[in-house]
């Protein structure tokens, strides 16, 4: 049967274009709402509406737009957009079907479509009786096909994004962006950032290379985008600098004399928070400089292969490590934050009592994720996209994956509940 999807606002590339029009040539109706001149631009000749005015005024326009034109299904990127926010709750309140694409829990080769929420606000229980129960009874993952994603379809997609945005004073005066620094400043920090990124690789590469050809016992540190809503919104953190003071707190204080903390920055951070300046005096003073090892790169998988631990937030290089069998402790909310799998005490006792993940558990939990939650495929490069595609059609017209195996579909679960386990 056909159903009415209202797109609202995704990534900077042609994927939600491409996906609608995959859907309207199936029968369906689709539409998006513009909030900006880059909006408008992705989106193109197809059938839109712009909403103009302050947020304020979204949750009229959105219960008017909702009880007016049937609407089925909601489609768009992130969960914590302040324009997305009352339309996600005005559509549960109506029985509208809510798809959230996301960037991928497994990365690079998948990104993620959930239902009613993604990261800190999914469905997917914390539970790990649940895993071990679910996992035997879904079908073996597909063999993942790689992709090739290129920061430069990315960025290209991303300037063309903001250059339109010049037009939002005339054209969408109430808009307001959800990132914090205007695309000019962040197109200056990265320019800066990445100008010297060839010696910091040859540097950064050697610098690796030390610690384990020294066998220098280490944990990692990998660092998140400063303004992500994932620290923002979903853990006790205001910024990364005052995730970096926590930890370097307590590992002066906690972590043996013998260990060292290495730090990775984000490969997409803006350079707008110098982190090896903001750390040097808080090392100095804790007395921990010559145990710290900042990194600008580096091969991730290399270090989680060698690292005694891993401290996160929230990030998906917390997967990774658990993949990598590497000891985990998460600070914030996350979908992977499950006994078993993280460290459950405390940071002060990380350091000293971590211990590797379960692996049946962490086979169990990723079989699980993936079937529910992942899509083969990348969200900016053309090959990418149309890799997704079918994928993504199948999930939007399907069942619930994840509510097959939930008994309260609709219900998100609190961490360790013992009713989720099936």
């Amino acid at each position: 049967m056909p159903r009415s999807f209202v797109f609202l606002q995704g990534v900077t590339s042609p994927f939600f274009p491409r996906l609608a029009d995959r859907l309207a040539s199936r029968g369906h109706r689709v539409q998006r709402v513009n909030f900006c001149a880059g909006d408008a631009l992705v989106w193109g000749r197809r059938p839109a509406l712009s909403y103009r005015g302050r947020l304020g005024g979204l949750e009229t326009f959105f219960a008017r737009l909702f009880d007016h034109d049937g609407v089925s299904d909601l489609v768009l990127f992130g969960d914590e957009r302040p324009v997305h926010r009352p339309a996600i709750a005005l559509a549960r309140q109506r029985g509208i079907t809510v798809h959230i694409f996301e960037e991928g829990y497994l990365r690079p080769d998948w990104f993620t479509l959930e239902r009613q929420g993604v990261n800190a606000n999914s469905r997917l229980p914390h539970d790990p009786a649940w895993y071990l129960a679910v996992a035997p009874r879904l079908p073996r993952n597909a063999d993942v096909a790689p992709t090739h994603p290129r920061l430069s379809a990315r960025a290209r997609h991303d300037m063309a994004y903001h250059l339109a945005n010049l037009l939002n004073p005339l054209a969408y005066p109430g808009y307001r962006s959800h990132r914090p620094d205007t695309a000019l400043l962040e197109y200056l920090g990265w320019a800066l950032r990445f100008a010297p990124l060839p010696w910091r690789r040859r540097r950064d590469a050697r610098a690796i290379a030390r610690l384990i050809g020294r066998q220098h016992r280490y944990f990692l540190l990998p660092l998140q985008l400063n303004a992500d809503v994932q620290i923002t919104h979903h853990s006790p953190y205001r910024d990364m600098r005052e995730v970096l003071s926590a930890v370097l707190t307590s590992f002066a204080r906690h972590a043996p004399g013998d260990a060292r903390l290495v730090i990775k920055n984000h490969p997409l951070d803006t350079g707008l928070v110098h982190y090896q300046r903001f750390l040097k005096p808080i090392a100095a003073d804790l007395g921990i400089a010559e145990r710290l090892q900042y990194l600008e790169t580096g091969h991730l998988p290399t270090l989680l292969d060698h690292a005694a631990g891993v401290v996160t937030v929230n990030s998906t290089v917390g997967v990774s490590a658990l993949l990598h069998r590497a000891p985990t402790l998460a600070l914030g909310e996350a979908i992977y934050d499950v006994p078993g799998l993280t460290f459950q005490g405390g940071l002060d006792d990380f350091w000293t009592g971590a211990s590797a993940p379960d692996r049946p558990l962490v086979d169990a939990f990723r079989k699980t994720v993936v079937h529910c939650t992942q899509i083969n495929g990348d969200l900016y490069t053309d090959e990418g996209i149309a890799m997704a595609l079918e994928s993504c059609v199948q999930r939007l017209e399907g069942d619930d994956l994840l509510a097959q195996l939930l008994p309260q579909a609709d219900t998100k679960l609190p961490r360790g509940v013992a009713e989720a386990t099936p």
